[in-house]
């Protein structure tokens, strides 16, 4: 079962936290989140799973910055979460998403107990100029039913900043 806005907004404090909160950006059954001010880009042109994947920073101007199609882009909210007793759950806004605007494609669904700032997977399909702080996607959260452990441990868990692939360490085990 999804939470309403309402219900999100009741959870405040408890099962859910958002900080920083913003009622104007409360939906129905969602709440928006807004971009930070930096993206990160892979800075190598092959992509290997079993390596740490050098990255490069790219700072947001007020002005904005213009992304380049077919590249992916590593952005984060400015929004820090934590989920407690429920399922947290990514996706980019429609209003984002008709400007042909990717955002968080593939990996939106989130782990019961996770905390911290959501990393973007950022696409575009033409050039598109950005913004930080614009409202780019939305969380909402389910409910859980049976017992579970939370998430507590894992490569993303309390983190701070983006954060790109950690895919390498499952290799590692």
């Amino acid at each position: 079962m999804m939470l309403s806005g309402k219900e999100i907004f009741r959870r405040m404090g408890g099962d859910i936290v958002i900080d920083p909160f913003d009622e104007s950006r409360l939906n129905p059954n969602s709440y928006n989140l807004r971009l930070h001010n930096q993206l990160l880009v892979y800075d190598t042109d092959v992509l290997d799973m079993k390596t740490p994947m050098p990255t490069q920073t790219l700072n947001i101007p007020e002005e904005g910055l213009i992304l380049e199609p077919n590249r992916l882009y590593l952005g984060r909210t400015l929004e820090y979460t934590k989920t407690n007793n429920l399922v947290p759950m990514l996706e980019g806004r429609s209003s984002v998403g008709r400007l042909g605007l990717f955002i968080h494609a593939t990996a939106g669904f989130g782990d019961v107990g996770f905390s911290g700032y959501w990393t973007l997977e950022i696409h575009s399909v033409q050039p598109i100029r950005i913004y930080a702080g614009v409202e780019i996607c939305q969380i909402y959260y389910h409910t859980l039913e049976g017992e579970y452990e939370p998430y507590q441990s894992g490569k993303y868990q309390n983190n701070t900043g983006i954060q790109p692939s950690l895919l390498y360490k499952d290799f590692e085990k």
